[in-house]
């Protein structure tokens, strides 16, 4: 039985995407010739009743999966710190000894330590969620650590083949480079009568209009602004419906202020969720840089055979997921005016949006399940 060691920047009840992908991963390695440990930072969280605190260090179980969380003492720049880790990471290194090491960067603190074991004999995996880009100083501070990081590296996973093109860190190791894309949640997507009232309703109180549908955190890079801006070129046979929240809610209602035709959600149900997802006409994607590595959202929005309308990321998965004039419409980056014609282009189109959104549902259906995942996971595995 092979033992393997997830490293994960957090881990459930924290939720986020390289979360969901490290659970994921652990999930298709159930009930297979491994064993698994799990290592994380610690953090305030609380998810289907399990609660945990950023500041303890302990040891619990999810799913009988042993899950290490180190006490965080404080972040910089985005990064947990924790005195905690490296004792923990040294017991486990040295006492559990993993044949195989899955390591989801970015997590440069991590990155350091786990360097001072590179001449030990397992076999790693660096799973590339996305360059570093935002911290421009730290980016470059750590050139050299992620030189040595993928020199070691036995494989790299990258979630789209548009990622390794746009990154200089992965084109440089493209031999190494693997391709394997993130998965929706199936079972999580499940359409109960009840949600089907749910969407019923959302379609009566928005009687008459074209319902555009966007989800995410209010962060930056999501792009929400321009979404807003979109907004105000459109006339009133639209309703524009955003939901999630963040650092920039109360920015994005005060630029919307005005607007009749946004309506912000909030945070939302998973059954509210697919019942908006059933409602809607179009989804709206609007991420505007690399941060958006991919797009699980918007690959569950195609799930339910919505068009969707993305912005050109250089570099981004976001383009490999929604494939411009086949699954949905792409426009300039950023550029709020030509969204607003996207969906102009669609609202006038029956039969566009029809064919977009089956091409779309096709596409999720052969790339991006968690049955497909779980193959490419375990082969990729295998071949270790």
């Amino acid at each position: 039985m092979k033992k393997v060691l997830h490293i994960s920047k957090y881990y459930f009840p924290f939720i986020g995407g390289v979360e969901e992908v490290a659970a994921d991963i652990t999930a298709a390695l159930k009930g297979e010739d491994y064993e698994q440990k799990i290592i994380c930072f610690n953090e305030d969280s609380t998810t289907d009743g399990v609660t945990t605190h950023r500041g303890e260090t302990v040891h619990d179980y999810i799913d009988g999966v042993e899950v290490i969380r180190c006490g965080t003492a404080v972040k910089v720049a985005s990064q947990a710190l924790s005195a905690a880790y490296f004792g923990e990471l040294k017991k486990v290194m040295e006492g559990y000894r993993p044949d195989i090491v899955v390591f989801h960067y970015p997590n440069p603190f991590v990155s350091e330590m786990l360097l001072k074991y590179r001449k030990m004999d397992f076999k790693l995996v660096v799973y590339w969620h996305l360059d570093i880009t935002k911290q421009k100083i730290l980016s470059k501070f750590f050139y050299k650590q992620n030189i040595e990081l993928l020199e070691r590296a036995d494989k790299i996973v990258a979630t789209s083949p548009n990622y390794i093109k746009g990154s200089p860190f992965l084109r440089r190791f493209r031999d190494k480079c693997i391709v394997i894309p993130n998965c929706i949640n199936n079972e999580r997507l499940t359409v109960t009568p009840e949600i089907e009232a749910l969407a019923a309703k959302i379609r009566r109180k928005y009687k008459d209009k074209f319902i555009c549908f966007g989800l995410g955190r209010h962060i930056p890079y999501k792009g929400f602004i321009k979404l807003v801006e979109a907004s105000r070129y459109l006339d009133d046979r639209f309703a524009i419906l955003i939901g999630g929240n963040g650092e920039l809610t109360g920015m994005l209602m005060k630029e919307a202020s005005g607007d009749s035709k946004v309506h912000f959600l909030g945070k939302i149900s998973d059954s509210q969720l697919i019942a908006c997802l059933l409602a809607c006409d179009v989804f709206c994607f609007p991420s505007v840089t690399k941060n958006e590595a991919f797009g699980i959202a918007l690959a569950e929005g195609m799930y339910f055979g919505k068009p969707a309308v993305t912005f050109t990321i250089e570099g981004s998965g976001v383009n490999y997921v929604n494939v411009k004039d086949v699954t949905g419409l792409e426009c300039p980056n950023s550029d709020s005016a030509a969204y607003a014609k996207a969906l102009e282009k669609l609202a006038a189109d029956p039969e566009l949006r029809k064919k977009l959104g089956e091409a779309g549902r096709a596409r999720v259906l052969e790339k991006f399940t968690y049955d497909t995942f779980r193959t490419n996971i375990l082969d990729m595995m295998e071949k270790l």
